[in-house]
């Protein structure tokens, strides 16, 4: 790229959005001009155009404002919007990262162009013929998030019953074909049937329901694990969550990934959960976890 400046369309925060679903009000556009001049590049910094961004659920938790403990850091207002995202190289400021290279980064600008620390950097060797979007989804954050929840969490095994809700969305779809792999009896719930189709039609799951359709929890549960719970990766959380330790075994492990139902809630508007007493006599494990803290563990396999 021999242009000296490109003009930088970037999604940042205008306002935080305590509760109910982040619009227009809070999430805005605004276009930056950025210097592609030697000079204007810090030194050990690359300047790359976007490609692909992955908004995960975790997002939303950046944008309430409240600091009340969830996943991450709230981002400043003002500041652009960050996410997994994969870029090329167009200029760059350390030797080690040359024009035309592919990248990824964990704090990628929503945008069109972006200027980072090389260290935040990470090379991705396109020759494997691997597409690109799959280092931000099976490859990527959802991919070892779904390992993590269904391996070393879960500890799924053979036979065990495997219940993940979202089940369709970018890590419960990868979870539910991880236990199956692994020879386990796999059921989801989503929000429509279509989905109820994509899991059991090309997935493999061994059954999913619709939970706008079958609305009494319990009573899908029942009906969908005759036999009891032994792996529970939860995405939801609140009423599903309740729900689940009234079916799980005993030694049951939940991994709690997210809790997408109580995202757009203040703390004390959450659904509690009343049934935590069936965790004592059943021995059952629940832990959260954040993904990031088993990168290393990745690493030395």
């Amino acid at each position: 790229m021999a242009t000296a400046e490109v003009q930088s369309r970037e999604w940042y925060v205008a306002s935080y959005a305590p509760i109910g679903v982040p619009n227009s009000d809070h999430i805005k556009l605004r276009t930056l001009t950025l210097s592609l001049q030697a000079d204007s590049i810090p030194h050990g910094n690359v300047a790359f155009q976007i490609l692909y961004v992955s908004i995960d659920p975790y997002v939303r938790t950046q944008l309430s404002g409240l600091n009340d403990g969830l996943y991450l850091p709230q981002i400043s207002l003002g500041q652009v919007i960050t996410a997994f995202g994969i870029g090329k190289v167009i200029r760059s400021k350390d030797t080690n990262f040359s024009e035309g290279e592919i990248v990824m980064s964990r704090i990628c600008p929503v945008a069109e162009f972006g200027v980072l620390p090389s260290n935040l950097l990470q090379k991705i060797n396109h020759a494997h013929g691997v597409a690109l979007p799959d280092y931000l989804s099976c490859l990527g954050m959802p991919g070892i998030t779904a390992w993590v929840g269904i391996e070393k969490i879960g500890n799924a095994k053979e036979g065990s019953n495997v219940y993940i809700s979202a089940a369709a969305g970018g890590v419960g779809i990868i979870a539910g074909q991880l236990a199956k792999v692994k020879g386990c009896r796999v059921v989801g719930s989503v929000g429509s049937d279509h989905k109820v189709k994509l899991l059991k039609e090309e997935c493999g799951y061994d059954e999913a329901f619709n939970y706008r359709i079958e609305t009494d929890y319990d009573a899908a549960l029942t009906k969908y694990f005759p036999n009891g719970i032994d792996v529970y990766f939860d995405n939801v959380g609140g009423k599903m969550l309740e729900a689940v330790l009234s079916h799980v075994n005993h030694g049951a492990r939940i991994a709690l990934c997210g809790m997408i139902s109580e995202y757009n809630k203040v703390w004390t508007e959450r659904e509690g959960v009343r049934n935590l007493l069936n965790m004592v006599g059943k021995e059952v494990m629940m832990k959260g976890f954040m993904v990031g803290s088993y990168y290393n563990t990745l690493r030395n396999l």
